[in-house]
């Protein structure tokens, strides 16, 4: 699994942050941050719930 991250499309509004900081951060600068492009599967439920909840659909995942 590979999270990949349209930036043209992120607002880095942190919603991913919120339910999978393991993988996504937002810092100071206000810019997210993939911190696990490929997270283990055991992340998977977390990182689908991202991309489910992003609000301009700037996450997807590549299997």
């Amino acid at each position: 699994m590979r999270v990949v991250v349209d930036f043209d499309r992120c607002e880095s509004n942190a919603v991913c942050m919120g339910v999978a900081p393991e993988v996504f951060e937002v810092r100071d600068d206000d810019f997210l941050y993939v911190l696990q492009e490929e997270p283990p599967e055991s992340l998977r439920a977390k990182v689908e719930e991202a991309v489910r909840l992003c609000p301009k659909q700037a996450i997807s995942v590549v299997d």
